[in-house]
């Protein structure tokens, strides 16, 4: 249950269309669901701003195809994270609607076509070093657009090169927050960081040779940022980079 689903429930009690004992039932539903090997938390939304998220490793197909079941019954927006051909094939048999995205390795299911007139009024911006970076960035967009987000991406604009990014200065300037992707030493948050004076989510990369550590050379890079405008988050996250912009976006569209 989220905050729409709540505001139709009180509207149809004003409107007379549904009585008080009968609004009372559709709230005393449970806030979890118990499905025997995972325990679904249908008051996400409510809480936090948007449905739970399926992280899709460590789970066989057949219980994400469960749990994909189960929150589609409330009629939210889905999305599982690093799901592979396999378990997109058995989604979308039974949700021939779900969409794939082999890069981002992301299944999106939209449930409210109409939400998307209600996108964001500011613009959350994607942006990577390398192509390298596209699987993580284009985690980070699929998250913002399911979370009905207005995005725009630049991408392939690392510091090697970097006149690609500074052509791209009055665009970044339009923007609420910004999400940035890279590797190798994870420089690149920190020059967005210089151009702009909003929030820039840098997001290590796994990218790059031995001493990269796996992203960690960039981790290490980004937490030292000299750019106080900088946060970072864990390596390839990112959805969480996503998410967090999502958050900030909504708070400077729609300030409390």
């Amino acid at each position: 249950m989220d905050k729409n689903a709540i505001r139709k429930i009180l509207e149809a009690v004003s409107q007379n269309r549904l009585s008080i004992d009968d609004a009372l039932d559709k709230l005393r539903s449970l806030p979890f669901e118990d499905i025997g090997f995972a325990t679904i938390d249908h008051h996400r939304s409510l809480r936090c701003g948007f449905p739970e998220v399926i992280f899709c490793p460590g789970k066989t197909t057949e219980q994400i195809t469960e749990i994909f079941t189960t929150l589609a019954k409330k009629n939210t927006n889905i999305l599982a994270t690093r799901a592979n051909p396999q378990t997109y094939n058995a989604i979308s048999k039974r949700f021939p609607a779900a969409r794939y995205n082999p890069l981002a390795k992301t299944i999106v299911l939209n449930q409210n076509p109409s939400v998307e007139k209600e996108k964001s009024a500011g613009i959350v911006g994607v942006v990577c070093a390398g192509t390298s970076d596209l699987p993580v960035a284009e985690e980070a967009r699929e998250t913002l657009e399911i979370m009905n987000q207005k995005t725009q991406t630049i991408y392939d604009v690392g510091v090697a090169g970097l006149h690609r990014l500074l052509a791209h200065k009055d665009k970044l300037m339009q923007m609420n927050v910004i999400v940035v992707a890279a590797g190798m030493e994870g420089a690149l948050p920190s020059v967005v960081a210089g151009l702009v004076s909003v929030p820039v989510i840098a997001v290590p990369t796994s990218v790059g040779y031995g001493a990269s550590f796996n992203g960690l050379a960039a981790l290490l890079g980004m937490l030292n940022s000299c750019a106080a405008n900088v946060a970072v988050v864990n390596i390839d996250n990112g959805f969480s980079a996503g998410y967090i912009a999502t958050l900030i976006n909504n708070l400077a569209s729609n300030p409390r």
